[in-house]
C-alpha cells in the first residue's frame, strides 16, 4: 500500500494533549508497517493497541525488532519512551486476574505518556477482604481506574469508599448473562455511587486517556 493511504495525525498531542495511537485491530500488517515507516522517518514514538501476537509476527523483521511488545495487553511501543514525569497519582484496580489484560492496557498507555501507575490486581468483591486489606493504599491515589467484568460490583464499592476520581472500565469477562461486558457496563452506568466515570467495554486505553486529560487539566 502507498503512504497516501495513511493519514496520521501528528498534531493531536499539541491540540488535545494526547498522542495519536494506532488501533491495530482491522489493519493489515502492511498498513501497520507503513505507519511505522512514517513515524520512524519523523523520529517520533508511537503506541500501538490491539496488536495481537499473530499480526506482530507478520510485521517486517526490522519493525518487530524495534517494538516493545506486550502480548497480555496487546500493546506495543515504537521508539523511545518518555521519561516518567508523573507518579503516585493513578492506581489501576483490577477485580480479577482475568481482568488483568485490560488493566495492563491502561497501564501501558499511561506509561507511554510518561505516567507511572500503580496496579492492584485480584481484589474482587467475591472475597471482599482482599479489597479491604488494600483500601488504605488505594485511597492515597487521586485517580482510581476500576477494571471489572461479571457484575462489576467493585466499581460501586470503590465509589463508596474513596474520595478520588473513579474511572470505570467494564470488561467482557464472565459467563453468558454477563453478555460480553454489557452487564458490567450497565452496572457501572447505573451505580448508586455518585460521580463514577464509565468507559467502553475492555477500553483500558480509553480509561488511561481520560486519566491523562484529568491530570493535564490541572497541569
Amino acid at each position: 500500500m502507498s503512504a497516501s493511504e495513511v493519514i496520521f495525525d501528528h498534531g493531536r498531542a499539541e491540540r488535545i494533549g494526547l498522542d495519536e495511537a494506532v488501533f491495530c485491530e482491522g489493519k493489515s500488517a502492511a498498513q501497520i508497517a507503513t505507519i511505522l515507516d512514517e513515524v520512524s522517518a519523523r523520529g517520533t514514538s508511537l503506541l500501538l493497541t490491539r496488536l495481537d501476537a499473530d499480526k506482530f509476527h507478520q510485521l517486517p523483521p526490522e519493525h518487530g525488532a524495534a517494538l516493545d511488545f506486550c502480548a497480555l495487553s496487546r500493546t506495543a511501543y515504537f521508539g523511545p519512551l518518555r521519561p516518567v514525569r508523573v507518579e503516585g497519582r493513578i492506581v489501576i484496580v483490577a477485580a480479577g486476574t482475568s481482568d488483568a489484560a485490560v488493566a495492563r492496557e491502561a497501564a501501558r498507555t499511561l506509561r507511554h505518556a510518561g505516567i507511572d501507575a500503580s496496579m492492584v490486581v485480584d481484589v474482587g468483591v467475591a472475597g471482599i477482604w482482599r479489597l479491604m486489606a488494600r483500601i488504605d493504599e488505594i485511597r492515597r491515589f487521586p485517580i482510581v481506574i476500576a477494571v471489572a467484568g461479571m457484575d462489576a460490583a467493585i466499581a460501586s464499592v470503590l465509589g463508596g469508599l474513596v474520595q478520588g476520581t473513579v474511572i470505570c472500565v467494564p470488561t467482557s469477562v464472565g459467563y453468558g448473562a454477563a453478555e460480553s461486558g454489557r452487564t458490567a457496563l450497565n452496572a457501572m452506568l447505573s451505580s448508586c455511587a455518585p460521580g463514577l466515570l464509565t468507559c467502553n467495554i475492555d477500553s483500558g486505553y480509553g480509561a488511561a486517556c481520560a486519566a491523562i486529560r484529568i491530570l493535564n487539566s490541572f497541569a
